[in-house]
């Protein structure tokens, strides 16, 4: 199912729009009508979805976001919900000249290389960093468990690396912690303690924000550079780091998917959540 996000200024004046030129999209949320569905949309990951919509004799699936939320997503991770499908190639069909929404789209890049950096060893080959990065947005996610296939993120990356090399190459080429083998397919990255506290400081704000909060005791109340400076040291870095994430993405998968069987409706819902069963089964099947 091909998947579309569209970023809009007004939420509440494209889906009074959207109703009028396509309101089968709908579930039964149509009848409360645009404001509604636009406060809707602003919980969990800020995201609302219309799913098995037929289009030229394919399905498809499209999300609505709020522009300054998606803004606040690719700088904060917030939700990682959104920054997180876009750390993935995508193709872009439109966009308008947006300084802060572009400036945002490169730092989420930035972003999950750093975060992804911190989870890997002193030297990994480019497809160990792509598997890493295409992984961010599912640590955590409880879909993993019951209903997705096991090998998404494998099936993500594989077919997909020279997408990868090219969204992400003059990254690499510019950070300054990395020495990028590009011919040999081979990266190394500086594992000493003043190397991850260096990615530690660089990392989204929510992010340093439950680390802090899984490292500092309650009522402590350290500085967060302190916290930091200390797993750096800390030789499991990297597990808590994908705590962190993980954390993230916890939360705003719960709230989205309780989300989908109101902006889907039950009908819709089970049978997307049939598909996702069957993918997951099929993918036991080729382990």
């Amino acid at each position: 199912m091909l998947d579309f996000v569209f970023a809009v200024d007004d939420s509440v004046t494209w889906h009074m729009m959207n109703l009028l030129k396509n309101k089968s999209h709908y579930s039964f949320l149509k009848f409360l009508g645009p404001k509604q569905i636009s406060n809707i949309q602003n919980y969990g990951a800020g995201i609302y979805y219309n799913t098995l919509v037929p289009f030229h004799g394919r399905m498809i699936k499209y999300g609505v976001i709020g522009t300054k939320f998606l803004i606040e997503d690719l700088l904060h991770w917030k939700t990682l919900y959104v920054a997180g499908r876009l750390q993935k190639p995508v193709k872009i069909l439109t966009q308008n000249e947006n300084g802060k929404l572009q400036a945002a789209l490169v730092s989420n890049l930035k972003s999950a290389v750093t975060a992804a950096f911190l989870m890997l060893p002193e030297s990994f080959c480019e497809e160990d960093l792509y598997m890493q990065i295409a992984g961010l947005s599912y640590s955590g996610d409880f879909r993993m468990i019951i209903g997705e296939d096991g090998l998404k993120v494998q099936n993500i990356v594989k077919p997909n690396v020279p997408h990868f090399q090219k969204l992400y190459a003059n990254i690499l080429q510019d950070c300054p912690q990395v020495v990028y083998k590009h011919q040999l397919g081979r990266l190394e990255i500086d594992k000493s303690p003043e190397g991850q506290f260096t990615q530690l400081m660089a990392l989204p704000r929510t992010l340093q924000q439950k680390i802090t909060a899984l490292v500092d005791p309650p009522g402590k109340n350290r500085d967060v550079e302190e916290i930091l400076l200390q797993v750096a040291h800390d030789p499991d870095c990297g597990l808590v780091v994908r705590q962190g994430i993980s954390g993230i993405v916890r939360s705003s998968s719960l709230v989205q998917s309780a989300k989908t069987i109101l902006t889907a409706g039950l009908k819709k819902s089970m049978t997307y959540s049939m598909r996702k069963m069957y993918k997951m089964m099929k993918g036991w099947h080729l382990n």
